[in-house]
């Protein structure tokens, strides 16, 4: 069962770690102080129901339904280049205020519905959480694949909540308008290359 453990932190960590569209979300709230922990916790919330229902059996159920990847996919390139826009239109304006960081920047409200987005609408999660790591924990039985499914879980906790806690921390370097007009132009980017990337999967 350790072993077990041990290889879904790592095999979860690299799939995780990696910077994507959570990982550049949390980044931009942590930041911002704004609801940064609660975006953590749903983007473990969700990963954590998309990795167990992989290594349960739901991965070969997506894998056998191009039609809705691709309508998740679709769904994904629109939310991907409308945000990385957003991102370029504030770094283009370059209208930063340090004053901003311990305010509202966005309801708890706006703050769900966005990361509920970046991560149900990005079919990378999907492919990575359900069809990869489902079919390695499929590998598995009884208490083992238990083991590999919590492992895998720990290190979407231990990075999300990482993540946030650190940009939180280090947020008033980071939200100098340099600084931030800088991760807004990074943010955009990844965001856009993501929304390519799907949009030439299509192809």
């Amino acid at each position: 069962m350790l072993t077990a453990t041990i290889q879904g932190l790592l095999l979860g960590g690299s799939m995780i770690i990696p910077i994507g569209a959570q990982n550049a979300y949390i980044l931009n709230q942590g930041i911002k102080r704004n609801h940064h922990f609660l975006t953590a916790s749903i983007c473990i919330l969700c990963d954590g129901l998309l990795i167990s229902a992989g290594v349960f059996g739901a991965g070969s159920l997506l894998a056998l339904n191009p039609d809705l990847l691709q309508i998740i996919t679709w769904g994904g390139i629109i939310f991907l280049t409308s945000y990385g826009a957003m991102s370029f239109h504030s770094a283009w304006q370059y209208q930063y205020a340090k004053a901003e960081l311990d305010g509202g920047v966005k309801s708890r409200k706006m703050v769900v519905v966005a990361t509920l987005a970046v991560t149900l609408l990005n079919p990378h999660v999907y492919l990575d959480t359900v069809v990869v790591l489902g079919s390695v924990g499929n590998q598995f039985s009884g208490d083992s694949r238990l083991a590999f499914a919590g492992g895998t879980i720990l290190a979407s906790i231990l990075w999300f909540y990482g993540l946030a806690f650190s940009a939180a921390k280090f947020s008033n370097w980071l939200n100098q308008p340099q600084v931030q007009r800088t991760i807004d132009l990074l943010v955009g980017s990844i965001m856009w290359l993501i929304a390519s990337s799907l949009y030439r999967s299509l192809a």
